[in-house]
């Protein structure tokens, strides 16, 4: 009888015995922490890397503005506006006239000056006539001088003639002639003194008409100083540029009474430069000539180069109207800021006239590297 092999279980292909089974993975989200924090590490790294060398090399700030000159434009003498030529934003030249005032005043003013030294022009022509007649005078009181000396010296040489001929030995004429010629001779010596007083009053007369003279003289060039006055007074009427550049600010308008001081525009140069406010603790890299990037806050495309001109003479505090105390007894050390005036190339200002503005923002960095002029 043949025997049957014994039948055989089938193995399932999934039952694996427990022993045998593979370790468990690990949980995805670890990995992906782990992963997340050594990123943001490295890339704290490389920040603080970066800032710590941009802080060795570059120098930065944004406390920087630029600057101009800005010209007040007021009136020199007070008046009403008669005309305004200008209009805000205007580019104008130097010299361009800018507004009017009513010259009327002026001109009445500097006419009455005028008349007074006409007026006082003749008086000076009397003067020269009464000077020319006292001098005439005083010819003929020399004169009359004269000729009163010579009577006296006729006189004289009388009396002595009949001094001669009337004596206690001689009495060749009467005694009443003798007395006649003394007589006359006293007449003629008082006629000569009082010619000769009367020269001298005419001599005084002449230096009192001179001086009246100067006088007048003197008189007329106050005058004409009064009419060189007024006719400049004339010409402040006009109120014209006085550099070149673009006009704003404007608050005057035809009738308006101005007086002097009073500022009517503001004149804006075309030539801006930047100042930069670095704080005391960044200026030990700093040198003049240094190349500096400037970027303007209203022109953020714009990348412009500028050169370190100068430092300021003292920081910003010291410019303030009321500069900090430090005497006192609580003080509190705080990092002060200087000005460092930065200027622009020349090309760049003329391709952005009109763009760039006193009193833009800027920011201003300058790499330490460079070479050191």
């Amino acid at each position: 009888m043949q025997s049957t092999p014994p039948k055989t279980e089938p193995v399932a292909l999934d039952a694996v015995p427990p022993a045998a089974a593979t370790p468990a993975p690990k949980a995805p989200g670890k990995t992906r922490a782990f992963v997340v924090l050594g990123m943001m590490a490295l890339a704290g790294l490389s920040f603080g890397g970066r800032m710590y060398w941009r802080s060795q090399n570059f120098v930065e700030t944004e406390n920087a503005y630029l600057a101009g000159h800005v010209h007040p434009i007021s009136a020199r003498i007070a008046g009403v506006v008669s005309q305004v030529l200008v209009e805000d934003n205007q580019t104008v030249q130097q010299g361009q006239l800018i507004a009017e005032l009513d010259p009327a005043d002026q001109r009445v003013k500097l006419e009455q000056i005028q008349a007074q030294i006409a007026s006082v022009e003749q008086q000076v022509l009397q003067a020269d006539a009464q000077t020319a007649q006292v001098r005439a005078s005083a010819s003929a009181a020399l004169a009359q001088v004269a000729q009163a000396e010579a009577q006296a010296q006729r006189a004289r040489q009388d009396a002595e003639r009949y001094g001669q001929l009337y004596n206690s030995q001689m009495k060749a004429v009467a005694k009443s002639e003798l007395d006649a010629a003394v007589a006359a001779r006293a007449s003629t010596l008082a006629d000569v003194a009082a010619r000769k007083d009367a020269a001298v009053a005419a001599q005084a007369q002449i230096g009192a008409a001179q001086s009246a003279r100067e006088v007048l003289k003197a008189q007329i060039k106050v005058l004409q100083t009064q009419a060189k006055d007024a006719q400049q007074q004339l010409a402040y009427n006009r109120i014209v540029a006085p550099v070149a550049g673009r006009l704003g600010k404007r608050n005057v308008e035809v009738g308006a009474r101005v007086q002097p001081g009073q500022q009517l525009a503001a004149l804006v140069e075309d030539q801006v430069w930047v100042t930069a406010n670095f704080k005391e603790t960044q200026l030990a890299g700093l040198k003049p000539g240094q190349e500096v990037d400037v970027t303007i806050d209203a022109l953020p495309g714009e990348k412009l180069k500028a050169r370190l001109d100068s430092f300021s003479p003292a920081s910003g505090n010291q410019f303030a109207l009321l500069p900090a105390d430090n005497a006192t007894g609580n003080f509190t050390k705080i990092v002060q800021r200087v000005p460092v005036k930065l200027t622009f190339a020349e090309a760049d200002l003329k391709r952005l006239a009109g763009r760039l503005v006193p009193g833009m923002s800027a920011v201003v960095e300058v790499d330490l590297r460079q070479s050191k002029h």
